[in-house]
């Protein structure tokens, strides 16, 4: 089913969750084109990318990042710069953790045609209901928690690895094939274990990809109950409460990168400080937009907002209009300063 979803040919047992998979995957790219360097959209989620960098630390592998372009997009020209050599792999996310979906076909082209692999994390799995999946990536890195596994403080998540079946050696966990016993019935058993409990731990492909197997069935069964049509369907309702958040919260803000395609996220940026907003918005029991200051400075007072199929119109209506409130708050203030001295203090003397 994973393979089926994501258009690659083999799919393994599982591993940790969506960032690891991501630094399993970039160091099995190192592997496969023997170069040791790689690209690193700055589109993919931050803490992906701080994940990544420590794997990298004592791998020696040296990580360069690539610009977003006005659209939120992974910059073409910036990349065809980037690439060098001795780039092992780029790696993008699509959607990217603005929400925007990557052009995976036009990076492909750029990466392919300097020998460079093109790693793609998919953070979000619900999108591959609706959305088409990067079959030019030669391996994807996915985190399924989306999938039917409830969140408890910080957990479980459940990671996956999805490749081409010439790069099968070189692929982290475990594999499972499918075969018959001796009574010809169906069974499955172990193919591949690269891992260091089974082979000597300097040729094993991955030191750490702990197999989420509870968890993956969770997923399994998740994805049997649902099938095609129930998962297109679920993407849907993201998509569509999506985009009536975003024609809601831009008759008040501004909705940045809103030229390209974009599943279930999108930034808003407010006049003021999100988390301001936030905690009045959480008066009313609905969570926020993550402020996205602390990961990309030059977005200032932007915030990365999210609809599911668990999102009720109301909770929407609530939260634009808490934002349209402030908007207006800080327009009236800004009206105020900009009043001569004198009416200024009559101003005040009134409202005392």
């Amino acid at each position: 089913m994973i393979c089926e979803l994501t258009g690659m040919e083999v799919a393994n047992a599982s591993m940790y969750d969506g960032s690891t998979a991501v630094a399993e995957a970039v160091m099995m790219a190192v592997r496969v084109t023997g170069r040791s360097s790689v690209v690193i959209a700055r589109s993919v989620h931050p803490e992906y990318r701080e994940v990544l960098t420590t794997y990298a630390h004592h791998q020696n592998l040296p990580l360069s990042t690539c610009a977003f372009d006005d659209n939120g997009r992974l910059n073409l020209q910036e990349l065809e710069k980037a690439i060098t050599p001795d780039t092992a792999c780029v790696l993008i996310q699509s959607p990217n953790f603005f929400g925007t979906i990557e052009d995976t076909t036009a990076v492909a082209e750029i990466a392919h045609k300097k020998g460079a692999m093109l790693v793609v994390s998919i953070a979000e799995a619900v999108s591959l209901g609706i959305v088409e999946p990067p079959r030019q990536a030669d391996v994807i890195a996915m985190e399924a928690q989306s999938f039917g596994v409830p969140l408890g403080f910080g957990g479980p998540y459940c990671g996956v690895i999805a490749t081409r079946e010439k790069f099968v050696r070189q692929m982290p966990g475990r594999l499972a094939g499918q075969t018959t016993d001796r009574n010809g019935k169906r069974g499955f058993v172990l193919t591949l274990a690269t891992r260091e409990q089974h082979i000597r731990r300097e040729k094993a492909t991955s030191n750490i990809c702990t197999n989420q197997a509870l968890v993956a069935l969770m997923v399994n069964i998740f994805m049997t109950i649902y099938g095609k049509v129930g998962l297109k369907e679920l993407a849907k309702q993201n998509l569509a409460k999506t985009a009536y958040a975003v024609a809601q919260f831009s008759k008040h803000a501004k909705v940045l990168f809103s030229g390209a395609p974009r599943f279930n996220e999108f930034v808003v940026q407010t006049t003021e400080d999100p988390h301001a907003i936030n905690s009045r918005i959480l008066g009313h029991k609905i969570i926020g937009g993550l402020p996205v200051q602390k990961f990309y400075p030059e977005l200032g007072n932007a915030a990365l907002w999210c609809c599911t199929e668990l999102t009720s119109r109301s909770a929407i209506d609530t939260a634009v209009g808490m934002v349209a409130e402030s908007e207006r708050s800080v327009k009236a203030g800004r009206e105020e300063t900009d009043l001569p001295t004198d009416v200024q203090r009559n101003v005040q003397e009134v409202t005392r």
